[in-house]
């Protein structure tokens, strides 16, 4: 029972190690006391001990789904508990089956087993960036951004950087195992092995992959605060706006101005008035990029749909339309048989279509930016990819479905690692936090608080050149995981032989 306990315990460890808490150093820690509680004994119970790791994990870190649901989800308070708790159930089955993996196909041999548990660690984190839509939050690495671990990011993503952590505390788990046999050499070297890449990681920090341009780009980023709860009230869509166009009034010169997802609550068929209007109030040499919603005839869909989407307005162009959409958020699985039972299952604006997966960065002032809405920012491969030969990344939210949690701090730092990553700076913009400008080593260069409206000026510098995780991805690291699963097989790594002598 203690151990099963604890396996709980270390998923709370882990979330600690997220913002807002920032208790990094807790990672590996965790990893110890995950391999104390399920190196002994046989694989039969780790379907249970991983379900339970990823129950304290997802019920702690993803605690803010409560919001969602009980606050603007119409559900009463008993309700939202049981789905909120329901969620981090379905999601503790990702680590359930990853544990369950590793142990069928390391036994019950302690070598193979610690050798094989960093590699299905990274596969199972993996298969959850992209199974069922996919949740890619809350991966060990993302807390390293601050980091000894960080400067590895630009060269392996996060994935990489979490197998290090995992990697790491197992080398030092099987030292403690070696030195109770008392072979001492072999546990110092294991050890040393264990701390290596500590070491050698802020050397790495230091090292730029990218070319800044000698010119900066001003920018305005603009936080409305707007409640959440008059968002899509046709009563307040002038106030709305309004409220935009006081705040940017003195910035209409700026290079490039962001206003966050959805700041304009009205679709872009029905908002031509208004977006002329913006026009001839910016600078012949500045851009507006706002989200607005889009609605028109899809030919994919052979139907008219909505599409959550982000606009270039002055002098830029382009539309981009999100593709990474968010469950219940703006679709409804199987929605034919959820949609009118209870109210978090119709919310407002949850009948979005993604968008084509092949489309073009906007154009803002001759430079080439790539957006992401919301969600689409936590994904580091499709970030990494689509961020190819552009200049500068830029992510709009409208955090406010998650009220008071850790749910927009955990995001932001998201955010923070995909800068990293990419060697880009990523400009930022939410309806009431954290708007912040993030530079190409992922560091917070301003921002603004939550829930407060304001106008955040400052400067980017636009970047050419690619890390090399932006080049390769997450593969290198996968086929690593790959070769370690393949070579630690038990016809590789034979059982001890055990002969019998006749007395």
């Amino acid at each position: 029972m203690l151990r099963l306990l604890a396996l709980v315990v270390a998923g709370g460890l882990q979330t600690l190690t997220f913002a807002p808490f920032g208790y990094e150093w807790l990672a590996p820690l965790s990893i110890l006391l995950i391999l104390a509680a399920v190196m002994p004994g046989g694989p039969h119970r780790l379907l249970l001990k991983g379900w339970l790791f990823g129950l304290g994990l997802f019920g702690s870190g993803a605690s803010w789904v409560y919001i969602s649901i009980s606050q603007y989800g119409n559900t009463s308070a008993p309700l939202a508990v049981v789905l909120t708790a329901l969620f981090a159930a379905g999601l503790a089955l990702f680590p359930a089956l990853t544990f369950w993996a590793w142990g069928k196909l390391a036994g019950d041999r302690p070598a193979r087993r610690l050798i094989l548990f960093p590699a299905f660690w990274v596969i199972g984190d993996w298969v959850r960036s992209w199974l069922l839509t996919g949740f890619p939050w809350l991966y060990l690495g993302t807390a390293q951004v601050d980091g000894p671990l960080a400067g590895y990011a630009p060269v392996t993503g996060v994935h990489g950087v979490t197998f290090l952590i995992v990697a790491s505390a197992t080398a030092l788990f099987g030292a403690c195992v070696v030195l109770a046999h008392r072979r001492k050499v072999t546990a110092a070297v294991t050890a040393v092995l264990a701390i290596l890449p500590w070491i050698a990681g802020p050397a790495l920090a230091g090292l730029n992959w990218t070319q800044r341009d000698d010119t900066p780009m001003g920018i305005t980023a603009v936080q409305g605060n707007i409640p959440q709860q008059i968002k899509w009230d046709p009563n307040f869509l002038k106030k709305q706006i309004v409220t935009y166009l006081d705040l940017t009034e003195d910035d209409w010169n700026q290079d490039l101005i962001l206003w966050p997802e959805t700041a304009i609550p009205v679709t872009q068929d029905q908002a031509g008035p208004l977006i002329e209007n913006l026009a001839s109030r910016l600078g012949p040499q500045s851009t507006l990029i706002t989200g607005i919603p889009w609605y028109g005839f899809s030919d994919k869909l052979e139907d008219f749909t909505f599409r959550n989407s982000i606009m270039a307005i002055g002098n830029g162009n382009g539309m981009y339309y999100k593709q990474k959409l968010v469950p219940f958020g703006e679709y409804v699985p199987l929605q034919q048989y959820l949609r009118g039972l209870i109210g978090f299952f119709d919310l407002p604006m949850s009948s979005f279509s993604p968008g084509p997966s092949d489309q073009q960065p906007l154009i803002a002032n001759g430079h080439r930016v790539m957006p992401f809405i919301c969600y689409e920012i936590a994904y580091p491969d499709f970030v990494a990819r689509n961020a190819a030969d552009t200049d500068l990344l830029i992510t709009i939210s409208n955090d406010g479905w998650f009220g008071h949690s850790i749910g927009p701090l955990q995001h932001l730092q998201i955010a923070r690692m995909r800068a990293l990553e990419t060697g880009r700076f990523v400009l930022r913009g939410t309806n009431n936090g954290v708007t912040a400008i993030i530079d190409d080593h992922g560091r917070i260069i301003d921002r603004i608080p939550q829930f407060k409206k304001g106008v955040m000026r400052g400067e980017i510098y636009p970047v050419t050149g690619a890390t090399p995780f932006m080049t390769t991805g997450s593969w290198p690291i996968l086929i690593l995981a790959m070769i370690l699963v393949v070579f630690a097989r038990p016809r590789i790594i034979p059982e001890p032989s055990r002969q019998t002598h006749a007395g």
